[in-house]
């Protein structure tokens, strides 16, 4: 059974960079402003032979609370309790700070093991900072470089030696294969033309929580998994990181990917606020479902519709949710009004599913994982060849192409190239000289025949090659 590790420190003492380090990855947002991380992030690491799961959480401060900061402090003394040894940073360059001596006699009384992790050890006069550190009677401070990777030898000593080496060494849990299956590649192809395969509810669904600031997305993931995961609160983007977290539906394993508030390009003037969304948009990019929160009392602004795009535009399969519905006063004459516009703004997602819920009272969230379990089934689904182009047949004869510069244009045959959105190609005489009109018909034909509502679907032309046009050019 492998331990978990909570990273706990003053702000800017350079947590998330030993995150990353410890990951491997460039997951958590860094940046020289003090008190970039906000949520506790959890993710599986590795210190040489040491496997564990380790927790970054935002700067400790000594605060109310009812405040920002304070809520954030609560986050990280969650973080404490779940953590199996906790990883007391420090700053060696600028040593000591009266907060660092706060906190060290919180964490002395949490009981756990504790490895004091001297930060920034590269820098000049950071012998004196670690020397400092002993005052904290937290034992040795072991020096580090977490942004150049020095120091990494002794930490791995440090934890086998605070753990012993049973605990360290301890049996893995036998979630690899879970994660191997949370690395499927989006957009896989299936090369069998003809095969439709069930749905495959087995593999874990990747779901990214979308929408502008202060839309009630975090909110809505505590909602979602009953518990005050997420940090929330009146004020407009609190979240900065694309927080994932691991939630088991009905027997159904779900990955949620909590995101920051994207504003108007033209509004972010911060290097933060730009590094946020850009981690929001991964977070899009590597989901396959993407709920769009939209704020019911000002739905549908510019944004809202700039965001449902790029989702669609992605080939992620976008689900909409109408929070705040327990503020609405004539929720029938809205809902009626809002689903109207759903269909005339998103014509690119005929059908896109869109739940009233409210994340403050818990009210429609069962109908919300219901629409988003349908669409995800929707996104994966396949059509056999032979249906297809018997569908073929149907709309040739009830509505065949137009004639281009005097000349009909043929199609030949249409298959399902792959899914994850579905793809179609239809082979047809001159694809260049295919209106955009008629491509769009065949598409919506398509959603209605095979039931594929509020999902992108691609479709590609071919022409199917002569065999005898090159003879014929060499005969010239």
């Amino acid at each position: 059974m492998s331990f978990k590790v909570a990273i706990i420190g003053r702000p800017n003492v350079g947590k998330s960079t030993l995150f990353n380090r410890l990951v491997g990855r460039k997951l958590a947002l860094v940046d020289d402003t003090p008190g970039v991380t906000r949520d506790r992030r959890v993710h599986a690491a590795k210190l040489y032979d040491l496997n564990f799961d380790v927790i970054d959480t935002a700067g400790f401060e000594d605060a109310a609370a009812a405040t920002l900061p304070g809520r954030m402090r609560a986050q990280t003394e969650i973080a404490i309790r779940e953590a199996d040894l906790i990883f007391f940073t420090i700053d060696a360059k600028s040593g000591l700070m009266p907060d660092d001596k706060t906190f060290a006699e919180i964490v002395r009384k949490s009981g756990k093991p504790v490895v004091v992790v001297a930060n920034k050890a590269e820098a000049r006069g950071a012998q004196g900072g670690m020397l400092e550190a002993w005052e904290l009677g937290l034992g040795e401070p072991i020096p580090v470089s977490a942004e150049h990777g020095q120091g990494m030898p002794d930490l791995r000593d440090a934890v086998i030696a605070a753990l012993g080496e049973a605990r360290a060494f301890g049996e893995e849990e036998s979630g690899e294969e879970e994660i191997a299956a949370s690395e499927v590649l989006i957009g896989e192809d299936i090369t069998d033309p003809d095969a439709e395969p069930s749905y495959d509810d087995t593999k874990p669904m990747r779901i990214a929580v979308v929408g502008r600031p202060n839309s009630g997305k975090s909110t809505l993931i505590n909602a979602l998994i009953g518990e005050e995961r997420l940090l929330t609160g009146p004020e407009a983007g609190i979240t900065r990181d694309s927080i994932s977290v691991d939630w088991d539906w009905h027997g159904r394993r779900l990955k949620l990917f909590d995101t920051a508030g994207m504003r108007r390009k033209a509004r972010i003037h911060e290097k933060l606020e730009v590094m946020s969304v850009q981690d929001g948009l991964r977070a899009v990019r590597f989901a396959e479902i993407v709920i769009i929160v939209l704020d019911a009392t000002i739905p549908f602004e510019k944004q809202d519709l700039q965001i449902a795009d790029l989702i669609i535009r992605e080939g992620r399969a976008p689900v909409i949710a109408f929070n705040k519905w327990d503020l609405i006063d004539n929720p029938q004459e809205l809902l009626a009004e809002l689903r109207e516009k759903t269909e005339r703004l998103l014509p690119q997602a005929r059908g896109i599913q869109a739940v009233p819920v409210s994340a403050e009272t818990g009210r429609g969230l069962d109908k919300l994982m219901d629409a988003v379990i349908r669409t995800h089934r929707v996104w994966n689904s396949r059509v056999s060849t032979g249906k297809l182009n018997r569908w073929l047949e149907g709309i040739l004869a009830h509505h065949p192409p137009p004639a281009v510069a005097g000349r009909r244009l043929k199609i030949k045959y249409v298959t399902q190239a792959k899914t994850r959105p579905p793809g179609f190609v239809v082979s047809c005489s001159r694809p260049d000289a295919m209106p955009q009109s008629y491509v769009r018909y065949l598409s919506n034909s398509l959603r209605e025949a095979f039931d594929m509502p509020g999902v992108p679907i691609r479709i590609a032309l071919r022409t199917s090659e002569n065999p005898f046009a090159s003879r014929a050019k060499k005969r010239h």
